[in-house]
């Protein structure tokens, strides 16, 4: 079976996702079907893609062949997910693709791409969510759960339910059933992306980040899971800069200046990682001034929905200076324990918590915990304001809201600016936040959260979607804040991409701490 796509002289923004109106399928059968597998199971033949005035891909050629699995890589905005996405038929550029699948096999005929992050609605069709809705909706059925989601997909790919157990079991998820989809950490949304697609098992796979968010024996789990389905007939494009992979892949792709450049090893990777040399802004050189000398006191804190206990008899203080590594496995109650410091949680009113020496609860706002703290996870990147340009996103970090709603004093406004050019921002500072590539828009909120120079930085996941020249780089202004005195709660499951000034580790399992220690030595 072929489906092949003529892309002619059509210039939507590739930010809408538009399906391909000339994308065409036929259904070939016997030599001339296995003649066009022998030209390649996908076939990509001089494609081009502008992206607001600028060239993206540039006559790109790339063909896949029968039994070839591959991990596409290349910087932040060099196309990846584009090009991904042009596969799929979900965007549009020109030149053509050509899909030719395997009629003899029993998987379906279909290009399924995976996004980097999971996008749901509410019962009445609703996307547009609030951050700390997550934490506040528990009793108001306000979205599917886990187990209504997986029903209806398999509904709609006639999928039996009995089928999609064992990949519960394998990537930990089958205790998730009764959750609400607004309920899930991004790991957890990642493990249900993953779920479907191991589930329905395409014969061509495309995931975009498919080791986002997930714990250590997860990511192993899941490269299992993908080598069994490329047994059995599954060829793979995963979009990831990560070191851990399926032992199926025997073929890497770099894009680099629109083009695209094949090998059987990941030295392909040509890019040189240096250090970064600008000079870190002079405001964030002074150190924060705090408030008290606890920034978090826990004391046998607990959090439960209905009979499902998250958090038990959590202990825990951080005083000011110290920076902390915070870990656990997916679900473990990491995202939950930060929604208590940072003032989302309801149930932080019925636990004897303090934050920045006030016990929580003693009549102090939301507004006034969070500008104590600068915040950047997947969630609240999820739910910023679309709106809102570059330069607005960073500047909102001062007044904590997620758009920028008033007019900055001159000082500020030169703060905003200096971060801008120590990002590398300046040439998009007045575009849309929603018109940077994935990594990008994360840089942007990473500027964010530190313009206000905070007394606590919680960073959770920060180098989600950051390329390794981005991470590096952010790690090292970490190290500069770090030095300067600022507190730190850094949430990380790699141990290759943490910051080296980290000196303390909580490890919470299942919803209590198992191990707190010194780690300055071993980091």
């Amino acid at each position: 079976m072929s489906s092949t796509i003529n892309i002619n002289d059509l210039t939507e923004s590739p930010s809408r996702g538009l399906g391909l109106n000339d994308r065409k399928s036929k259904s070939p059968s016997g030599p001339a079907c296995q003649a066009g597998r022998d030209l390649g199971v996908l076939v990509v033949s001089n494609l081009y893609l502008d992206y607001s005035g600028k060239s993206v891909l540039t006559d790109l050629n790339w063909t896949i062949n029968d039994g070839e699995n591959y991990v596409l890589l290349g910087e932040s905005g060099s196309g990846k997910t584009s090009l991904a996405k042009i596969i799929a038929g979900l965007q549009s550029g020109i030149g053509q693709v050509e899909i030719n699948f395997n009629p003899d096999s029993n998987l379906p005929a279909e290009v399924l791409f995976v996004e980097s992050w999971y996008q749901f609605k509410n019962l009445d069709g609703v996307a547009n969510f609030y951050y700390q809705q997550r934490y506040t909706s528990q009793q108001a059925k306000d979205t599917l759960t886990v187990h209504a989601e997986l029903v209806n997909y398999g509904k709609e790919k006639n999928l039996h339910l009995d089928q999609v157990e064992p990949v519960l079991d394998a990537l930990n998820f089958s205790s998730f059933a009764s959750s609400q989809l607004i309920e899930l950490s991004s790991g957890e949304h990642k493990k249900l992306q993953l779920v479907k697609a191991l589930w329905l098992k395409p014969q061509l796979l495309i995931i975009d980040q498919p080791y986002t968010g997930l714990d250590f024996t997860s990511r192993k789990n899941l490269n299992i899971l993908l080598d069994k389905i490329t047994n059995e007939g599954v060829q793979l494009i995963l979009i990831s800069n990560d070191h851990e992979l399926p032992l199926r892949i025997n073929r890497f792709a770099e894009i680099k200046d629109g083009q695209i450049k094949v090998s059987k090893t990941k030295e392909i990777n040509s890019v040189k990682y240096e250090k970064h040399d600008r000079e870190i802004p002079s405001f964030l050189k002074e150190s924060p001034i705090y408030s008290s000398e606890n920034m978090v006191t826990m004391i046998d804190v607990n959090i439960s929905y209905g009979e499902k206990q998250v958090l038990k008899n959590i202990n825990w203080e951080v005083k000011a200076g110290e920076k902390w590594l915070l870990q656990g496995h997916n679900g473990s109650g990491k995202s939950t324990l930060l929604s208590l410091i940072n003032g989302d949680h309801p149930q932080s009113y019925a636990n004897e918590l303090y934050l920045f020496g006030n016990k929580r609860g003693s009549g102090e706002s939301i507004w006034d915990i969070k500008q104590h703290i600068g915040l950047i996870s997947p969630e609240f990147h999820w739910y910023f304001d679309a709106k809102a340009t570059v330069w607005q996103s960073i500047a909102s970090g001062f007044y904590d809201t997620v758009g920028l709603f008033q007019q900055l004093p001159y000082t500020k406004s030169t703060q905003v600016d200096e971060l801008v050019e120590y990002f590398g921002l300046t040439a998009q500072k007045n575009e849309l936040l929603t018109a940077l590539p994935l990594g990008k828009q994360r840089l942007v909120l990473l500027a964010r959260t530190i313009i206000k120079n905070p007394e606590l930085l919680i960073l959770d996941e920060p180098c989600q979607g950051l390329d390794q020249q981005q991470t590096q780089d952010f790690n090292q202004l970490v190290d500069e804040l770090c030095s300067n005195g600022m507190t730190v709660i850094y949430v990380g499951h790699f141990e290759s991409q943490l910051p080296s000034c980290l000196e303390r580790r909580i490890l919470l399992a299942n919803g209590e701490v198992k191990i707190v220690e010194n780690i300055q030595e071993s980091v």
